[in-house]
């Protein structure tokens, strides 16, 4: 299987690679639009700002490649929120991938969301065998608001959508690699589908 994480410059894309590897597979980083696009699965991480993150996409043309993939892509974190139509943060056009807008946390609670929480309302493939409210890491200060692609939800001052799905993409705002099994599982859910 040939899987490939994008790396454009905005992401912890040595973790997501080393969780791949403890799963048995072989990830290759890459920002080539040929082996991104001949790739089986393809993972979009992300950790940073918005705005900064969609220029890059936009410098190296992957703003076009992504929304064209036809096999499973799993955006991560920011990943998950520039699949989104429009983001808060840097008033930044996403890739309109999801129909939602990422808004940032304006509720009495600690911003940025660091550590971990519980995700529910489970309804899609990469949740096989995860059971509902068990514990993710999240690290982050804006959010999706609930709508129409949600498949997890979380709850921080408000509840909101934490994983996302339509058609071949799928988005989580929690971070897989960094969530013991339950990430693993999820990882491992997604290189199956």
């Amino acid at each position: 299987m040939k899987i490939v994480i994008i790396d454009y410059g905005a992401g912890n894309i040595q973790s997501i690679r080393f969780a791949i590897e403890r799963l048995g597979f072989e990830a290759r980083l890459s920002s080539n639009a040929s082996e991104i696009k001949n790739a089986d699965k393809v993972i979009f991480p992300g950790v940073g700002e918005a705005g900064s993150a969609m220029k890059m996409l936009r410098a190296t043309g992957l703003d076009t490649i992504i929304p064209e993939l036809s096999q499973p892509v799993l955006g991560i974190c920011l990943g998950m929120q520039l699949m989104c139509n429009y983001s808060e943060e840097g008033d930044t056009h996403g890739l309109g991938i999801f129909d939602a807008e990422v808004k940032r946390f304006r509720f009495d609670v600690k911003v940025p969301q660091i550590g971990w929480n519980t995700i529910s309302n489970l309804e899609s493939p990469l949740f096989n065998g995860v059971i509902e409210n068990e514990y993710v890491y999240l690290v982050h200060s804006y959010y999706v608001p609930e709508c129409e692609d949600e498949v997890a939800r979380t709850e921080y001052g408000v509840k909101y959508s934490t994983a996302l799905h339509r058609n071949n993409f799928y988005g989580v705002q929690f971070h897989p690699e960094k969530s013991s099994k339950t990430g693993e599982r999820i990882l491992k859910n997604f290189l199956n589908l």
